[in-house]
């Protein structure tokens, strides 16, 4: 019995046209393309981590989120956002956002990488985040837990507590002009209704900077480079950081 099971193993293959080698490289591809609609995910949930409101299609409370600290410096809606409180380089009180106009006194999220998805979403739908009552469905819940648990990256690898970021001009030029200058120009001023210029977030706020190249900008049509190695978007924002920071 074991030596006909063995042979109708191997001869399995070629039953229906295809070859070991084949199959196995079916289910890479497989597996491929599943990795990288995940990444997919994850990039929708760095749009939400951003500006939730402007992904989902409930309208933001235009009250101040209840637990937002009263030594905030914020009010209303924009209180809701994940990276008001937890930092763009999430880090929290503990990163970029220990002083200024968006102190919160409030811990970052880098604890929670690798955490499963479901403990995730329990924590958002608590009773300190109260993002409950149809403002986000079960995708948008998922897709943010996706990018807390394994969307994340250690800024402080790339950028100086400073601002200063190590990555590459010359390449970030080549990535830059060939991706991001057709929307962008290749000033960073093409597009007249943003707020700043391209090189202004990038010298002004870096960490916004890199988690918007990676991520894309909620309700636009920017690219997001999340499925390329992060090194490429360090790149592109240290290049970012030489172009005109007026209009």
């Amino acid at each position: 019995m074991g030596v006909g099971t063995m042979t109708n193993r191997k001869a399995f293959p070629s039953k229906i046209g295809l070859t070991a080698p084949t199959l196995l490289m079916f289910f890479i591809t497989a597996l491929s393309l599943q990795a990288g609609e995940i990444e997919s995910n994850i990039a929708r949930g760095g749009l939400l981590y951003d500006k939730w409101y402007a992904i989902a299609d409930s309208g933001p409370p235009k009250v101040t989120h209840p637990s937002y600290p009263a030594e905030g410096k914020k009010k209303g809606r924009g209180t809701w956002r994940c990276k008001e409180c937890h930092g763009w380089d999430y880090n929290g009180k503990d990163g970029a956002y220990a002083k200024g106009s968006h102190f919160t006194g409030i811990k970052g999220i880098r604890g929670a990488v690798g955490k499963s998805t479901e403990a995730i979403i329990a924590i958002l739908k608590d009773s300190t985040h109260q993002y409950t009552g149809g403002m986000m469905n079960d995708d948008h819940f998922r897709d943010l837990a996706l990018f807390v648990s394994r969307g994340q990256v250690d800024t402080s690898k790339y950028i100086a507590a400073t601002g200063e970021v190590n990555g590459n001009q010359e390449k970030g030029a080549g990535y830059y002009n060939t991706i991001c200058a057709k929307c962008h120009g290749r000033d960073g001023r093409k597009i007249q209704d943003m707020e700043e210029t391209v090189g202004k977030v990038a010298v002004t706020n870096p960490w916004e900077g890199l988690h918007k190249i990676r991520n894309g900008h909620p309700a636009s049509e920017m690219l997001a480079l999340r499925a390329l190695p992060v090194d490429v978007a360090v790149d592109v924002l240290t290049h970012a950081r030489t172009l005109p920071v007026t209009k």
